[in-house]
């Protein structure tokens, strides 16, 4: 299921990749395979929740070590993605790890104005690589 963007959050989303992309350019090539690394690493980390999710639905068994490792993952995924400056993604990444840490710390209502679903943040992970690849 694809989530869909206000125009609002999609000209944020444009600006602030735009941005983010134009300053990383200018970057030397560290910074540019740090960033592409973290990027991936956000698609592996939605990935690998998904199958978690999944399992968690199918048996109905919570594994806490499990969800520790998900919730420790998504933590430092944000803070490299904040040391490259980006900000929004790591952000989503960083609710994401708090999310994994203790499920009830957020409402339902928080995640969604979040937009921190998997599909979000596998979609901007996507997309800014893309870009970054071009």
């Amino acid at each position: 299921m694809i989530d869909v963007l206000s125009p609002t959050a999609l000209w944020d989303l444009i600006k602030n990749a735009s941005r983010w992309l134009a300053n990383l350019r200018r970057a030397n090539e560290a910074r540019q395979n740090a960033s592409k690394d973290a990027l991936r690493k956000v698609i592996i980390a939605a990935r690998r929740t998904a199958v978690y999710i999944r399992q968690l639905n199918d048996t109905e068994k919570r594994h806490y070590q499990t969800e520790a490792e998900l919730a420790t993952l998504w933590t430092e995924l944000s803070f490299a993605l904040e040391d490259l400056n980006v900000q929004k993604l790591a952000k989503r990444c960083l609710i994401n790890g708090k999310q994994w840490a203790d499920p009830n710390s957020m409402s339902k209502e928080f995640l969604t104005k979040a937009d921190a679903g998997l599909t979000r943040v596998e979609q901007l992970a996507t997309q800014l690589l893309a870009n970054l690849n071009n």
